[in-house]
C-alpha cells in the first residue's frame, strides 16, 4: 500500500489502508497491518501521552505522501511539530535520523514478522496490508512524488544517493556511469540463497508448459448421434441440444470428470437445472440448509464435491474461473474442459478484456453464448438482444467463433473443438452461440461435416432441372430458418430456385 495511484494519491483525503482493512474484515478475513518500521518502535515506546498515536491517526494519506517526498526538516516541522509532545520526542534527533524513519513494508524484520504471523494463523484467509512509499529509494528523483510512475531513469547524483543509502559497496563512482549488474561472490550466503531459490523454481530460465502429458480420450462424433440425426420432428432449441450433449459428456468415464460447467446464475433459463441433483453445485462448505425445493426431483443441491460452478450474476468472476480451468493444462498438467454458459449479450460485451487475456494466456475451452439471435426474450428489453457478439469475438485472434442453427452443427463444432484443443493441443478457444427458439432439427446432410468446421456448407441445393433463375442464399444462427422460408417463398411465388448455404462462422 504505497498510497499512490498513477496520477495522485489513492485516497488523499482519507486512508486507503483502513478502507481495505474494513473491506477484508467485513468479508471475514484476518487482517495484519504492517505500517511502521522498527525505528519507530523507540518513539512509540516513549509516547506516554498517546499524542504520537493520535497524530498518526489524524494524518491522511495525502499528507503522508507529502511528508515522504520532502526531507527530515520538513517532517520535523509539519508532522512532529503539530504538537509539543510529539516535537519533544524528536527534539534530540537530527533531520537525517528523522528522514530515515521507514514504513513497515520497507522493513525486512517487520515484513517477516507479518508473514510469520499470517502463516501461523488458521481458520481464515489472511491479508497483509504493508505500508510503503512509491519510488522508495529514488530520493529527489521521484520518491513519494506524483511523477514517480513516469520516472524512467535517475541522474548521477540520485544514483549516488541510492548507492550510499542502501550501502551498495560493490559500485564505485565510475560504475555509476555504466550501471553494471551487481553480482554476489560465489559461496556467499546471498548467492547460495539465490541459486537455491531459482533451482526450486525450475532453473534460471522460466519455462511455461505448452503441452500437457495427460492423455484425454476424445469421444468420436458418433457419441453425439442423438444430435447428428436430428430431432425427428420434435421442436427443440440448440440450447437444449447443447445441454443434452453436456450432460452426456459429464457422464462419460473418460472425460466426464474433466468437464467444468460454469453458469452466472442462469441455469434454469438454459434448462440446466436437471444437472443440479446429478452433478451438484460446488460449495466449499457443502449444503448447510434444507433447500426450499428439496422434495422436487431437480432440487438445488450444493455439495463439496459438486461439479457445477454457480457464480451468481457475476460474468467477470465466472470468466476468471473459466480461465483458471482453461489454463490448468499448463499450470497443473491436468487438462480441464470448461463450458461457460451465459446470456450472449453479457459475454464479450462485459468481459472483453478478460476474453483477450484468455487468448494471451492460451486458454482452451468453450464459451457458450445462450439466448442469442434477437428472436426471443423481447420482453426483457433490448439489453438482452444480442446480434453482434460475434463482431467482438472476431477481434480475439485465437478465439474460434461459431453461430450454428441446427443440433448437428452444434455436435460437430463441439466434437471438433475437443479434438483441436485436447487431442491436438492447439492454443485456441471456442465461442459458440446457441438459441432458445424451438423448432424441428433435420439430420446432418451427407458430407457437411468439413464445411461446418470451415464455416460454410451447402444446406440445400436448388433443383437444377427446374426452369428459371437461380440465386444463392446464405444465413447463420437465428436468421437461417428465415432464409429457408425465403427460399420457399421465392420458389412458390416467383419460380426462383435457391441454393441455401448455412454459414456457421463468418470468421
Amino acid at each position: 500500500c504505497n498510497l499512490q495511484r498513477l496520477d495522485g494519491p489513492v485516497r488523499g483525503n482519507g486512508k486507503i489502508i483502513q478502507e481495505l482493512e474494513g473491506n477484508f474484515r467485513g468479508a471475514g478475513w484476518n487482517v495484519i497491518k504492517c505500517i511502521w518500521g522498527s525505528n519507530w518502535d523507540e518513539l512509540l515506546a516513549r509516547d506516554g501521552t498517546g499524542r504520537l498515536r493520535q497524530l498518526m491517526e489524524e494524518c491522511n494519506d495525502g499528507q503522508y505522501q507529502d511528508f515522504k517526498s520532502k526531507d527530515g526538516a520538513y517532517i520535523r516541522k509539519n508532522f512532529f511539530g503539530k504538537y509539543p509532545e510529539t516535537a519533544a520526542l524528536v527534539a534530540n534527533w537530527s533531520d537525517e535520523r528523522i528522514w530515515s524513519l521507514t514504513r513497515g513494508g520497507h522493513d525486512p524484520r517487520k515484513v517477516y514478522a507479518a508473514y510469520a504471523t499470517a502463516v501461523a494463523h488458521e481458520g481464515q484467509p489472511t491479508v497483509i496490508l504493508a505500508k510503503t512509499v512509491k519510488g522508495y529509494g529514488m530520493g529527489a528523483a521521484g520518491e513519494g512524488q506524483m511523477i514517480a510512475h513516469q520516472a524512467k531513469k535517475m541522474g548521477a547524483d540520485s544514483l549516488r544517493q541510492f548507492r550510499d543509502r542502501f550501502r551498495l559497496k560493490q559500485l564505485s563512482d565510475e560504475d555509476l556511469e555504466t550501471l553494471p549488474f551487481i553480482k554476489f561472490e560465489e559461496g556467499t550466503p546471498e548467492q547460495s540463497y539465490l541459486k537455491a531459490a531459482r533451482s526450486k523454481l525450475g532453473g534460471s530460465l522460466p519455462q511455461r508448459r505448452g503441452k500437457t502429458s495427460f492423455d484425454l480420450e476424445i469421444p468420436p462424433l458418433s457419441f453425439f448421434d442423438a444430435q447428428v440425426k436430428g430431432s425427428e420432428g420434435r421442436e427443440i432449441s440448440t440450447t437444449m441440444a447443447f445441454v443434452q450433449m453436456l450432460t452426456k459428456m459429464m457422464r462419460d468415464k473418460s472425460i466426464g470428470k474433466h468437464i467444468v460447467p460454469i453458469v452466472p446464475d442462469e441455469s434454469r433459463t438454459f434448462g440446466m437445472e436437471g444437472m443440479f441433483r446429478t452433478f451438484g453445485i460446488y460449495s466449499q462448505v457443502g449444503q448447510l440448509y434444507r433447500p426450499e425445493d428439496a422434495d422436487h426431483l431437480m432440487y438445488y443441491k450444493e455439495d463439496k464435491s459438486g461439479q457445477i460452478l454457480e457464480e451468481g450474476i457475476n460474468e467477470a468472476g465466472a470468466m476468471a474461473s473459466w480461465i483458471a480451468a482453461a489454463t490448468s493444462y499448463s499450470s497443473s498438467n491436468v487438462p480441464m474442459i470448461p463450458f461457460f454458459v451465459y446470456y450472449s449479450m453479457f459475454g464479450f460485451q462485459r468481459i472483453g478484456d478478460l476474453a483477450w487475456a484468455a487468448g494471451d494466456m492460451r486458454s482452451r475451452g468453450f464459451l457458450i453464448g445462450g439466448t442469442s439471435g434477437r428472436t426471443t426474450l423481447n420482453g426483457e428489453g433490448l439489453q438482452h438482444q444480442d446480434g453482434h457478439s460475434h463482431i467482438i469475438s472476431a477481434t480475439v485472434p485465437n478465439c474460434i467463433s461459431y453461430d450454428p442453427t441446427f443440433s448437428y452443427e452444434v455436435a460437430v463444432i463441439v466434437q471438433r473443438g475437443l479434438e483441436r484443443m485436447y487431442r491436438d493441443q492447439e492454443d485456441v478457444y471456442y465461442y459458440m452461440t446457441v438459441l432458445n427458439e424451438n423448432y424441428a432439427h433435420p439430420a446432418m446432410p451427407e458430407g457437411a461435416e468439413d464445411g461446418i468446421i470451415k464455416g460454410m456448407y451447402l444446406f440445400k441445393a436448388a433443383d437444377k432441372s427446374a426452369p428459371g433463375h437461380r440465386v444463392q442464399l446464405i444465413g447463420s444462427g437465428a436468421i437461417l430458418r428465415e432464409v429457408i422460408a425465403g427460399a420457399e417463398l421465392l420458389e412458390k411465388d416467383f419460380g426462383i430456385q435457391s441454393d441455401i448455404w448455412s454459414v456457421t462462422s463468418f470468421t
